[in-house]
This record gives C-alpha cells, structure tokens and sequence, in this order.
C-alpha cells in the first residue's frame, strides 16, 4: 500500500525584512508547487532557496496543508 498522500505546498518571494515573514508584495509571491510528503516538497523548496541565495531577501517555505486542511492529523 502507498504512503498516504500528506498535502505540502511551497510558496516564497522576496520579503520586506529579512528578519519577518511578510512578503513585500503578495502580487509576486511565487507559487513552487503542491507535493504529496514533506520529502517532495522539502526537495523543492531547496532548489528554490539556492537558486535564490545571492536575493537575502528571497525566502521560500513549506506550509503543511494537509494540517490545515484536517487539524487531526498530526
């Protein structure tokens, strides 16, 4: 039997300090992608950070759907 599927989104963009987490416009955030485990998408959200290293503004993250989605599953 497969792994159950545990929904993980990656989104990211510039932010308006680097010490926050609001992005400095919400009109560009980038959507990366949607990944059915944590391993997927954390994959992902690397790529994305290194592509973007030299930005020290730029910041991805991963947000677990799956919690939002049902707030019982761990």
């Amino acid at each position: 039997m497969a792994d159950k599927q545990l929904l993980h989104i990656v989104v990211g963009g510039e932010l308006k300090d680097v010490a926050g987490i609001e992005f400095r416009d919400l009109s560009k955030v980038e959507f990366v992608g949607a990944y059915p485990s944590y391993e997927d998408a954390h994959k992902a959200w690397k790529a994305k950070a290194q592509a973007t290293v030299d930005n020290a503004h730029a910041r991805y993250f991963i947000i677990h759907a799956h919690k939002l989605l049902d707030p019982s599953e761990g």
